[in-house]
């Protein structure tokens, strides 16, 4: 006799196979997932059904329509993570977390970028969603909703435990601790499918929150020896050479350094920079090491010497925490601390990471008189934001410690006609043909900005440090950036493509190329030390650029990393000399063993946060010296 506890035609039936289909048809057809052999493809095939079946499953527990309902909404609400994954991959290549998926304070201000990642094809993705609500309204006696029993939900839940751990155990034959090395996201979800990786997201969060709660100081002891091993003495004949300077930091936004130099249909890409690099100390090997806070982290990086986030922006995640922040040191050497940007003061969190960092005054959209006409894309213009910041600045009490933050060379790369100097790229991504006149504008705002402080008498009066906070042409151009640059962007070119200008005029010192390999963690010692501050005693992973010792290094999030000789990224040891897999995999080993150590205390600092009790026993030695 044939059992009635699954009806011939069910809605869950219905809806596992549908939600399947199109999460496998995304990764096909939506994310750039390497495939290298039959049974990774068979994980990526199996990898969402043991989510999809459980999520949909708990719909036996509901009686009568109840069933149907809620399987309806839970359809609706996958789909609609799915689809956020895809939209956020078009433009960053990468995955969504739980941190960005509910960071929807800065949703109001994406504008225009969101409207250029949906195409009229993604409602294929919800055609299936409008036809199932059609038949529960009109026709609902095609699916059948009988009674399930104990018997058949048990055995279905089973199953289902079956299917993930199968999963499982072949996701960790072909990458072995495979959950305890969570810092590629890529990797995770080829592995465990985008919905599991956002239960696991769940689970590190959960675990994050209990890290701080449950953190005591003990951590830092080994944190502190490693830190204290790595610090590296500055430069006699640099420290201290800015002394009693302002300090006036440019963000370029989006600007990678491979634009510099360049030039489209005879006009250069970037002329002013290109004649500042060579009055500048200009670091050529220097890379953008942000995660997805990208110019939240770039600033959190900047200010801290510490990684950001693996998961979402610190400046959500951590904002409360206790920092040793370079406006914080500044301050308590005299100097007046302040970031102007025009945009929402809300967005980032920044108001409320500003006031953590120890900033004097944040200059935000309310202090610039924003038009229709002097915006575009994003909002204010590059050079109506220099043009109406300068006043800010001459008012400022001396010395100041000031950071500017550009926003006109944002993705999706929009400019009016009247402020274009050079054409668009010609290529098959209306994106990279569109970012070289926005760098074009941007060029030219900083142009503008420099000749203002030499009017105002700024100039000769403080150091300039023009650093990019993150790339601006993801990996899903590869094809139309491999014309411009001549070659195929290969792993390694993609990584070298993180390259981002740092250029540092310091008033009296002739400029040079310097071919250091650094990052943006290596900004507060080196700046601090300029200006005459020691670091050694402070929480920090970057180097000063200018130490004779410094070792040639730069983690990126990803755990990939750079030096003078090798490049490291998705599991493969590269020669940079000829830009293929080294013979030897064994030479990146002492710096895979390094880059993951540092991103696990930094992550361990940021997430317990440890330099509470890093603090608290620096007051308490201090107390203990004064009484002495």
């Amino acid at each position: 006799m044939r059992s009635r506890a699954f009806p011939k035609v069910t809605l869950l039936a219905v809806a596992v196979l549908l939600l399947w289909l199109k999460t496998y048809v995304a990764y096909q057809t939506s994310f750039d997932i390497p495939i290298e052999n039959w049974k990774q493809e068979l994980i990526l095939l199996i990898n969402p059904l043991s989510f999809i079946l459980f999520i949909l499953g708990l719909s036996m527990f509901f009686q009568g329509a109840g069933r149907n309902r809620y399987m309806y909404i839970v359809s609706w609400i996958v789909t609609g993570v799915l689809f956020a994954n895809i939209v956020y991959y078009r433009f960053f290549n990468d995955f969504i977390t739980l941190p960005v998926l509910f960071q929807t304070s800065n949703m109001g201000d994406l504008g225009s970028s969101v409207n250029e990642l949906i195409m009229w094809t993604d409602l294929l993705y919800f055609i299936d969603l409008l036809v199932i609500g059609w038949i529960l309204w009109k026709k609902p006696q095609v699916f059948h909703n009988r009674p399930v029993t104990k018997m058949a939900r048990r055995a279905y839940f089973l199953v289902v435990v079956a299917i993930a751990f199968f999963n499982l155990g072949l996701a960790e034959t072909e990458r072995p601790e495979l959950l305890t090395r969570t810092f590629d996201r890529e990797i995770l979800v080829k592995n465990i499918g985008t919905y599991n990786y956002l239960v696991y997201d769940a689970y590190l969060q959960s675990k994050s929150s209990a890290q701080r709660a449950f953190a005591d100081g003990s951590e830092l002891d080994s944190i502190e020896n490693y830190v204290s091993a790595e610090y590296k003495e500055p430069n006699e004949d640099m420290f201290g050479v800015a002394k009693g300077k302002n300090v006036i930091l440019i963000s370029l936004e989006s600007t990678q350094s491979f634009v510099f130099g360049e030039k489209i249909n005879g006009e250069e890409i970037t002329p002013f920079l290109n004649d500042f690099m060579e009055e500048s100390l200009n670091f050529t090997n220097f890379y953008s090491q942000t995660g997805q806070g990208k110019t939240s982290d770039s600033e959190f990086l900047l200010d801290n010497s510490l990684y950001p986030s693996s998961r979402g922006a610190v400046f959500f995640t951590n904002a409360l925490n206790e920092y040793r922040a370079t406006p914080e040191v500044l301050g308590e050497n005299g100097y007046y601390t302040a970031t102007l940007h025009a945009n929402n003061k809300s967005f980032w969190n920044r108001d409320v990471m500003y006031n953590t960092l120890g900033y004097d005054r944040f200059y935000s959209l309310t202090d610039y008189e924003v038009t229709e006409e002097n915006s575009v894309g994003w909002g204010l213009k590059d050079i109506p934001f220099f043009e109406q910041s300068i006043q800010y600045l001459k008012e400022m009490k001396q010395p100041f410690y000031t950071k500017f933050i550009t926003l006109t060379n944002h993705f999706p790369f929009e400019l009016d006609e009247e402020d274009r100097m050079i054409d668009e790229y010609d290529s098959n991504s209306e994106t990279l043909n569109r970012y070289f006149p926005t760098i074009r504008y941007e060029d030219e705002a900083v142009k503008t900005f420099i000749q203002q402080l030499k009017d105002e008498g700024l100039y000769e009066d403080s150091i300039i440090v023009i650093y990019a906070d993150h790339y601006g042409i993801s990996e899903n151009h590869n094809e139309a950036m491999g014309q411009f640059l001549g070659k195929e962007v290969t792993p390694f070119v993609s990584t070298q493509l993180q390259q981002v200008p740092l250029m540092i005029r310091i008033p009296g010192m002739e400029g040079k190329q310097i071919d250091t390999v650094g990052g943006q963690i290596d900004l507060r010692p080196t700046l601090l030390h300029l200006l005459g501050i020691d670091t050694k005693d402070d929480i920090q992973f970057g180097a000063d650029l200018f130490a004779e010792d410094r070792l040639d290094f730069a983690v990126l999030r990803d755990g990939s990393f750079i030096t003078d000789k090798y490049l490291y990224t998705s599991g493969i040891c590269y020669d940079k000399a000829t830009e293929e897999p080294v013979e030897d995999a064994a030479v990146c080993d002492p710096y895979i063993e390094k880059a993951e150590k540092e991103l696990s205390y930094s992550d361990a600092v940021v997430s317990g946060d440890l330099l509470r009790f890093y603090e608290e026993d620096r007051q308490g030695d201090s107390n203990t010296d004064a009484a002495e």
